[in-house]
């Protein structure tokens, strides 16, 4: 079943509804807070990567606030344990036998705050569960339930005492971006309500976790065309190609986009995808899962440079072949 054009309707409302009550927390980020929500409905997860002070933090929470459900901080330092992250079996001296006890990593919202200051045993513990939102202990499976979301935060600016997330790790994200500082209209507003140190803490929820996967389910109905698939394929084939990079964009990263311009596309109110849903989430969803070539960037050359070149370099369908 294909999701029609008054569901799109529908979905767009309940999204914007859901970003609305965020930005109330987070000013002048909306299309931040969007692609995080986008994020959500596409099951995947998000790496933010900014400066200290930007507001990584109180996103993850406002998120965590306006969802009905459960939601968990861990602070990644050095001596974490994995056992930390997933949870441990414990003896039980009445029953005799060994209980799971759940790690705070069973949340509707994880935030994962600067994961790159865990060891990178601890933050391969994160593998399995933001790939197949389960988590195995001792031979015995434990789902993460739905809605499960991984925001994770990390500090480019000091690098002292931190471990660069492996490439395996990175390409779990469903998108990488940054929340950068407030222009100065927004940067007053949040000077003139200083006495409230979080704002989040205000929020009410607007939706259940139920309804949540309701609308993950609906979204991954958003149609699809031919020419949008052969087109995604083509522009991550061309990356590969490129001189400047070593590893292009995998076939994950193709089937990642896929899901991100599903949602995006039916959070902007269409039952269908477009290329410029695609040339939009590009950087996005992309940009964190090239390799670069050692010499190529040593001479200034980028993942976003790549991608960039592939989406220009590749012609996009027509928008009324795409939407066919």
């Amino acid at each position: 079943m294909t999701m029609t054009a008054e569901q799109a309707t529908w979905f767009a409302k309940t999204f914007g509804t859901i970003a609305n009550n965020i930005g109330q927390a987070v000013l002048g980020k909306d299309e931040v807070i969007r692609l995080v929500l986008t994020a959500l409905f596409a099951e995947g997860h998000v790496l933010l990567e900014d400066a200290p002070g930007t507001g990584k933090t109180s996103l993850a929470k406002a998120l965590g606030a306006t969802v009905d459900g459960t939601h968990n901080r861990i602070q990644f330092t050095p001596d974490l344990l994995p056992s930390d992250v997933t949870g441990i079996q414990v003896w039980n001296e009445k029953t005799r036998e060994f209980e799971f006890h759940q790690g705070p990593i069973f949340s509707s919202i994880v935030l994962a705050d600067e994961i790159n200051r865990a060891s990178p045993k601890t933050q391969s513990a994160l593998l399995e569960v933001m790939e197949e939102s389960r988590v195995t202990v001792d031979g015995v499976t434990h789902s993460a339930g739905r809605p499960f979301l991984v925001i994770a935060t990390q500090n480019p600016i000091e690098q002292a005492g931190t471990y660069k997330l492996p490439e395996a790790q990175l390409d779990r994200f469903l998108l990488k971006t940054s929340i950068g500082y407030p222009d100065i209209a927004n940067t007053a507003r949040i000077l003139g309500g200083q006495a409230t140190r979080d704002r989040s803490l205000a929020l009410k929820p607007v939706i259940t976790t139920q309804a949540i996967a309701d609308m993950t389910d609906l979204a991954a109905t958003t149609h699809v065309d031919d020419a949008v698939l052969t087109y995604i394929a083509t522009v991550c084939e061309a990356t590969r190609r490129a001189g400047a990079a070593r590893l292009g964009v995998s076939v994950r990263g193709a089937l990642s986009m896929v899901r991100a311009a599903k949602v995006w596309a039916a959070a902007s109110g269409r039952h269908y995808v477009i290329p410029d849903d695609i040339k939009t989430l590009a950087p996005h969803v992309w940009d964190h899962r090239i390799i670069m070539d050692a010499e190529a960037e040593f001479q200034g050359a980028t993942a976003r440079q790549v991608v960039d070149q592939a989406i220009a370099e590749i012609p996009a369908p027509q928008a009324s072949l795409a939407s066919a």
